[in-house]
């Protein structure tokens, strides 16, 4: 199996690999309206990898982290703020264009335009994630962020067959730089996210679809949907 990825509302996501192993994307559950209750207290978490300072996006990184003594993959200041609460580790520390093997898989940190604060502290960058599995399609998260140029340096280094860009507007790209995104990355299936959580999120897949053009798959799980990749 090529491994399966599951949407937890927002920009929350579970990655299960072809070996059986979850990476956690984001993991904001607890106070997401769109996360179901199940989903609230993982079975099982191997990794997190977290896009950006914002709440909304580290959410329950810390509880969780020390629940299963998973790594945490955050960009270098992010990382450093976190390893107050949950160890410090420096293998566990990217910054962008520079990656690590996990979990039988390579994940790199990538650009994404937007801020990112812990609290009231500084926590460097936002950041997008590559994550390439051998035997698997590559994943590109591109966190929260503008449509950029550069985009199509990302497709043409990692190759994505699976994009998941946000789509809310307000806080993020909306459906019309969202479509020029996937443009861009060329991957041929896009997930969106960062959608259908608060009411100035306005984006919707709806609207995304009407500007892709027939050969891109739009994949809109529902929240606690479980799409095979």
């Amino acid at each position: 199996m090529p491994g399966s990825i599951t949407w937890l509302g927002h920009a929350a996501f579970r990655v299960d690999t072809p070996a059986g192993d979850r990476i956690y994307v984001d993991p904001f559950l607890t106070g997401n309206p769109s996360c179901p209750t199940g989903e609230l207290e993982p079975e099982r978490v191997d990794a997190i990898l977290v896009t950006h300072g914002h709440f909304d996006h580290v959410g329950d990184t810390v509880r969780l982290a020390r629940a299963f003594a998973c790594p945490v993959v955050a960009q270098v200041e992010l990382r450093g703020l976190l390893g107050a609460e949950i160890g410090e580790d420096m293998t566990q520390s990217l910054n962008k264009g520079g990656g690590r093997d996990l979990l039988g898989s390579r994940v790199t940190l990538t650009h994404a335009n937007h801020s990112s604060s812990y609290g009231e502290a500084y926590a460097g960058e936002s950041c997008g994630f590559v994550i390439e599995t051998p035997g698997a399609p590559t994943l590109y998260f591109a966190g929260d962020t503008n449509v950029f140029g550069d985009m199509a340096l990302l497709g043409r280094i990692y190759a994505p067959d699976v994009a998941v860009l946000p789509i809310g507007d307000h806080f993020t790209m909306g459906p019309r730089e969202a479509a020029v995104a996937a443009e861009l990355v060329g991957a041929k299936r896009i997930v969106p996210s960062h959608y259908g959580t608060f009411p100035l999120l306005t984006g919707t897949p709806a609207a995304l679809q009407e500007l892709l053009p027939g050969d891109v798959e739009l994949i809109a799980p529902a929240p606690g949907e479980t799409v095979p990749l």
